[in-house]
């Protein structure tokens, strides 16, 4: 793609971590992955699930839907010390350059502020420049590798500062 096209309205919904939509595009985003290192195959792409996705870890699920409901973008949130960590960030390869991403990372930075972290972080390839744009873009700036992806040897991370959520206050009735 050459330029921006028009921006696609979505709607990111929360959802369960094993939804079926949510379940298919990290399945779709780990086969690009694939391809993507395809030269390394002694270097893993993923970390393995238990080291990354601890029980209880995952606070946020977004997927984001088209006007006619097909799943065309994915990002979810875990905890990671007192920060939100940002994991499986992907749009569909047929809906790029859209403003799909955009609306994702403005959905995750929404729901980490109502859960009160002070920070987004991520790790990202060093295959991913495309990635690496979006999230400077966005804010994000590079910090040191950390825990557990310092042992890929590939591995870019990045944070977002950001500002918790006011708590919604009811109505006082007159």
């Amino acid at each position: 793609m050459t330029g921006p096209e028009a921006s696609t309205p979505v709607t990111v919904c929360r959802l369960r971590w094993d939804d079926p939509d949510a379940v298919a595009l990290r399945a779709a985003m780990t086969g690009e992955l694939r391809q993507r290192y395809a030269d390394r195959p002694y270097d893993p792409i993923h970390l393995p699930p238990a080291r990354v996705l601890l029980p209880g870890s995952m606070a946020w699920t977004g997927v984001a839907y088209t006007a006619d409901a097909t799943p065309v973008g994915h990002a979810a949130l875990r905890w990671h010390g007192p920060d939100l960590e940002l994991k499986r960030m992907y749009v569909v390869p047929a809906h790029r350059g859209r403003g799909i991403a955009d609306q994702l990372l403005d959905a995750a930075r929404e729901a980490a502020g109502q859960f009160g972290a002070g920070r987004i972080v991520l790790q990202t390839g060093d295959r991913q420049p495309d990635a690496v744009r979006r999230y400077l873009r966005a804010g994000y700036r590079p910090v040191p590798v950390f825990p557990p992806y310092d042992a890929l040897p590939y591995s870019r991370c990045y944070a977002l500062v950001i500002h918790p959520s006011a708590p919604r206050k009811a109505p006082v009735p007159a």
